[in-house]
């Protein structure tokens, strides 16, 4: 099917995201459980994932901030846990950064794992589509996630103690890093950083505070644009 249009783009990014849901609902109905068990009332807890809109930084938060951790070290932490949505807008930059400012502001806030890993592969694999068109496809793409993200965790907060253990809920997180980061794992570059991160990560995994998530992340940065770096010499 031959897509020309920016609505036809955005619901294209609509198909490609949806699958999304299955990983979104549960991962935000776990999150709205732990913050209501947390001591957080159901307005707080859907203002926490309205604002933030990063799960795994959420749960990184909740967790510390459940053990009393010093404020400055649970910013740090999930800054370091989002830093890659940083990575992430600076990849998208050249096929979206020419777009109008206030879509561009959606666009930063919209920026999650599942919109970025939609969108650059579609980018990529199409790279003569326009501005508007790309732009259509990114909000096509987190279109399906984000009304039920929100709606995922207040469902959470509401029925709290109620969800039984036996549903796994917290199957989601792994689930869906291991669903984006495949697809992703495209040059040698991408594996080495990411191997080196997991490796720094679990052998930091008893540093206090969850900072081993600071040291492995940096390894990991530090470690892919050495590879880019000598595979581009190599090239050379």
């Amino acid at each position: 099917m031959a897509y020309t249009t920016s609505k036809s783009y955005f619901w294209k990014g609509f198909r490609d995201g949806a699958p999304f849901i299955f990983v979104a609902i549960p991962f935000g109905t776990l999150f709205g459980v732990f913050a209501t068990e947390a001591g957080l009332d159901i307005v707080q807890t859907i203002a926490f994932s309205a604002a933030v809109f990063a799960g795994a930084a959420q749960f990184t938060a909740l967790q510390l901030l459940q053990d009393n951790t010093p404020s400055l070290i649970v910013l740090a932490s999930a800054l370091a846990v989002n830093l890659r949505v940083a990575m992430y807008s600076a990849s998208l930059t050249p096929y979206l950064g020419a777009a109008p400012l206030w879509q561009r502001a959606c666009a930063a806030y919209l920026t999650v794992d599942q919109s970025y890993a939609c969108s650059i592969v579609q980018f990529e694999k199409e790279p003569d589509m326009t501005v508007p068109q790309r732009m259509a496809y990114f909000f096509g793409s987190v279109t399906p996630i984000t009304p039920l993200w929100i709606l995922a965790t207040y469902l959470g907060a509401v029925l709290g103690a109620q969800i039984p253990e036996s549903w796994a809920l917290d199957f989601a997180l792994p689930i869906t890093f291991l669903a984006m980061i495949g697809p992703m794992m495209r040059t040698l570059a991408h594996v080495i950083a990411a191997l080196v991160a997991i490796t720094v990560a679990l052998l930091t995994v008893g540093v206090p505070f969850n900072l081993g998530l600071l040291i492995a992340g940096t390894a990991g940065m530090i470690a892919g644009a050495q590879a880019e770096l000598m595979l581009e010499r190599n090239r050379s």
